[in-house]
């Protein structure tokens, strides 16, 4: 962002107030963009707090995907507010949620910035008409809601109040999709904006329960995770009661179990705060923790956060599409075009390294058969890229599809290791490509798996072979040529037999 000048791009400074747990998630998802993040806190220890959370946190952000530049050292601290706010593009307030200590702050931060600079508070209930009273330049302050983790999460509440000018508007929902987040803008200004108030009113009833006396913590986890927390993740609640009512969708729904509204079986007034009931929160969830500690309940968390987001990529769902978009940017990011002509060419090619995710190991804690062709796969999807068959190529019905696959596996690899794969397009003609992965650990270049993949390109117009067209082949028959001298690997052609 510029001085001041509420564009996005190039490089940038974002200004994380408050290093708490949603501060630590803000700064952790800007480092990821690659982006400089300076942070201040007035708490005597909060800087070592922060810098020992973002190394905490940065295993998740590196399998969510880093952008070039990616980096925990471009973490900075400064000693006050009013240093942050005059060396900042971006500030993101995130202090205890007390109206009048974040009005006093962000008087502060307004007072020593430039105008043009947006100020968003990660409030999750609070007015911003009220938070922007007595600031300079009040129209850029706005409410910028993320959820936890926000290294992970992609939602982002954007809730403008009465002075807010639009202009602040579109550079907070520019700035949260260059941080690939889904801004969702609340057009009313309503206490608790939209998601929090869902979230109180299935809470208000969990107190009840509890409360009541009929169920545990664990059972009403239970009751969630096992059954409407599955369908949430990709289609919200109303589309999965449109779903309900069959093929006349909500209109049947409300019909059918409308009446059921009338009956008594939710109570949304909140129980008292009682000490028995405290103690029963308490102990339920101790009960569910079993022994765990917060530290690993996080990483647990952030586990299948991913898997979930990932189960959802393929489908275009929910958070699964921008796992898809972030996927992208960070590509192009990586390479700033496909290849074209006059470009090098690497002999082979080195287009992706990753490390070995939680879910891709067995019981042994080594990398799974299947894992290993995923992650060529992966390499397979860089290749593409590269050489132009990105989202546009297939949306308009071109893509290639795997005939045959030859994997050897040569070496185990573990949890968390890294590992890099390189590409050797072995030919191409008007229709088939024929290429060879060959993985090694990044560390000690042992070599760990090969495959050799034939692929046809075909028309899902018309469900059949077509020729590739002509950008793509052009690249590919270039880097055919340049890979034509390299040795042919051993394992090319080989076959299975016993001797």
């Amino acid at each position: 962002m510029g001085e001041g000048d509420g564009t996005i791009g190039g490089a940038r400074t974002i200004g994380v107030v408050g290093t708490g747990v949603i501060g630590t998630g803000w700064a952790v998802r800007a480092l990821s963009r690659g982006l400089d993040v300076l942070a201040w806190d007035p708490a005597p220890d909060a800087e070592p707090r922060l810098r020992a959370a973002v190394e905490r946190a940065w295993p998740s952000a590196v399998r969510l995907g880093l952008f070039p530049g990616a980096d925990p050292s471009r973490l900075a601290w400064t000693t006050t507010a009013e240093a942050l706010a005059e060396r900042v593009d971006w500030i993101q307030e995130s202090a205890p949620e007390d109206e009048d200590l974040k009005r006093s702050l962000l008087q502060r931060l307004a007072s020593s910035s430039e105008p043009g600079v947006v100020i968003a508070s990660s409030s999750s209930g609070l007015l911003p008409t009220r938070l922007q009273d007595g600031c300079q330049h009040p129209d850029r302050i706005l409410i910028g809601h993320p959820f936890n983790p926000v290294y992970l999460l992609p939602l982002v509440e954007i809730v403008p109040g009465r002075q807010t000018s639009p202009s602040a508007v579109d550079t907070a929902i520019t700035h949260y999709d260059d941080l690939v987040m889904h801004p969702l803008v609340v057009r009313t200004e309503i206490e608790g904006y939209l998601s929090d108030r869902l979230q109180e009113a299935l809470w208000r009833e969990v107190l009840h329960l509890v409360n009541d006396g009929v169920a545990t913590t664990g059972e009403l986890d239970d009751a969630i995770t096992y059954g409407p927390g599955l369908r949430w993740a990709g289609m919200g609640t109303n589309l999965t009661f449109h779903l309900a009512g069959g093929q006349e969708g909500m209109r049947h729904m409300l019909n059918q179990f409308g009446p059921a509204l009338k009956l008594p079986w939710t109570k949304l007034e909140a129980p008292e705060l009682t000490d028995q009931l405290i103690e029963a929160m308490a102990t339920g969830c101790e009960d569910q923790a079993a022994g765990r500690s917060v530290a690993e309940l996080e990483l647990l968390r952030d586990d299948y956060l991913l898997g979930v987001m990932r189960s959802l990529r393929p489908l275009d769902l929910g958070a699964g599409r921008l796992i898809a978009e972030r996927e992208a940017r960070i590509h192009a990011a990586t390479i700033d075009r496909p290849w074209a002509e006059g470009d090098p060419i690497a002999a082979p090619l080195a287009l992706y390294e990753a490390r070995v995710e939680p879910d891709w190991v067995d019981y042994n804690g080594h990398m799974s058969e299947w894992a290993f062709l995923t992650a060529f796969g992966w390499a397979s999807d860089k290749l593409f890229r590269y050489v132009g068959v990105d989202e546009d190529y297939r949306e308009a019905g071109h893509t290639f599809f795997t005939v045959e696959t030859h994997l050897n596996y040569i070496k185990s690899v573990s949890l968390g290791e890294p590992f890099r794969v390189t590409t050797q397009v072995l030919g191409v003609d008007t229709k088939r490509l024929h290429f060879f992965h060959a993985m090694e650990h990044a560390v000690t270049g042992d070599l760990l798996c090969t495959t050799e993949q034939m692929l046809v390109h075909v028309d899902t117009r018309v469900g059949s072979s077509a020729p590739i067209l002509a950008g793509p082949a052009y690249a590919l028959t270039a880097i055919a040529d340049a890979h034509a001298e390299l040795p042919v690997p051993p394992q090319v052609g080989r076959v299975m037999a016993v001797a």
